[in-house]
């Protein structure tokens, strides 16, 4: 898919239009909910949200990434060193990336979803 150039207020270099607004909106909403984040909502955060529009990602395959990439951070022993508050959506690209080569079902990350939640109200 190529990339769509929207046109109507402008972030940074990324021109964004009323689609690249809402969906800027939901992605960085699940960001900021996602567990492990900062719970806050940086500049560069909502370019690279435009970036990620403009390149025809889903929000679903963004949010997926952020349920993979959180429960994976949870699901580590109970021993184990801490891992750091992450600052930032850029974070998230190499999860993003794994996640639009990956080859399962829906189901899949609804599992992971309800496993996240359980992991997330016990701890």
């Amino acid at each position: 898919m190529t990339g769509r150039l929207c046109a109507c207020r402008k972030v940074e270099d990324t021109f964004v239009d009323d689609g690249c607004e809402e969906y800027i909106r939901q992605v960085l909403e699940a960001y900021r909910k996602t567990p492990g984040t900062m719970g806050t909502v940086r500049r560069a955060d909502r370019v690279l949200a435009a970036q990620l529009y403009q390149r025809g990602v889903a929000a679903i395959v963004i949010e997926n990434a952020f349920v993979l990439a959180a429960a994976r951070r949870l699901m580590r022993p109970v021993d184990a060193a801490p891992l750091g508050t992450i600052r930032s959506l850029a974070y998230f690209l190499p999860v993003i990336e794994e996640v639009l080569e990956m080859r399962v079902s829906p189901e899949y990350f609804h599992h992971v979803r309800r496993k996240l939640e359980t992991i997330a109200r016990d701890r």
